[in-house]
């Protein structure tokens, strides 16, 4: 199944309390771009973020505003900021990294709440009905082109918000593989959770597969030479 890709920037969501301590007291956020998640929005304003060692500036905000503050970057926006944030899904921000945000009329330091996005997957009920998946499976996408590779341990997201179904990845992820937004993917489909290897396969054209079938040979071999090493040392042993 082919479905879209969506490429998320840095960014960030603000709680309530939060929302007022950067922009003052009664503030509301400015919608500027509605996302493909319809309840979700990119916002006018912009905050500055700051690590041990850097600063990161005009971060996006994506609206509405949370419960809970999160800051959600790059693997190379961490090394910017001197910061190690574990990957994990949004939301899930319990001993995540500390991160200092600044707006026009304060500052707050959160000593949790630097994550960065773990890929996944937002799936309509309908999708998910078709193809066997479940709230939070584990799914694996195939990226074709130039620089093909696979996404394996995507996390799939079922909600009835979904409109459609999106693999969503940061930068650095679309960067590795040349994607854009609005891309299309392989989204292998499963059968009693398990992927079947003639689809894996199938995904891959001619060219593809003699290079995987090379780098298997490869492997091969070089096993087969350990072997044989090993076998001369132990014939060695038995005639000392």
């Amino acid at each position: 199944m082919l479905i879209a890709v969506g490429v998320s920037a840095r960014h960030l969501h603000l709680s309530d309390e939060h929302l007022e301590i950067l922009f003052g007291q009664g503030y509301r956020l400015t919608p500027k771009r509605h996302l493909s998640i319809p309840t979700q929005y990119v916002c006018e304003e912009r905050v500055s973020i700051r690590g041990a060692r850097g600063a990161i500036h005009n971060v996006a905000i994506i609206g509405p505003t949370r419960a809970q503050t999160q800051v959600e970057v790059t693997r190379t926006d961490a090394v910017t900021l001197g910061a190690n944030p574990p990957i994990r899904l949004s939301g899930d921000l319990d001993e995540s990294a500390p991160v200092t945000i600044t707006g026009p009329k304060g500052q707050v330091e959160l000593p949790e709440g630097l994550i960065v996005a773990m890929r996944h997957i937002h799936m309509t009920e309908k999708d998910a009905d078709e193809l066997g998946f479940s709230h939070k499976d584990y799914a694996m996408v195939i990226v074709p082109g130039p620089r093909s590779l696979v996404f394996d341990h995507v996390v799939v997201r079922v909600a009835r918000e979904n409109t459609h179904t999106e693999l969503h990845i940061d930068t650095d992820e679309a960067n590795t593989a040349a994607l854009s937004n609005g891309e299309k993917v392989n989204l292998l489909r499963i059968n009693d959770k398990k992927i079947r290897l003639e689809q894996l396969i199938a995904m891959f054209d001619e060219r593809q597969l003699k290079q995987v079938e090379a780098c298997i040979a490869n492997i091969v071999a070089e096993e087969r030479r350990k072997v044989a090493e090993m076998e001369d040392m132990l014939a060695l042993l038995r005639k000392g």
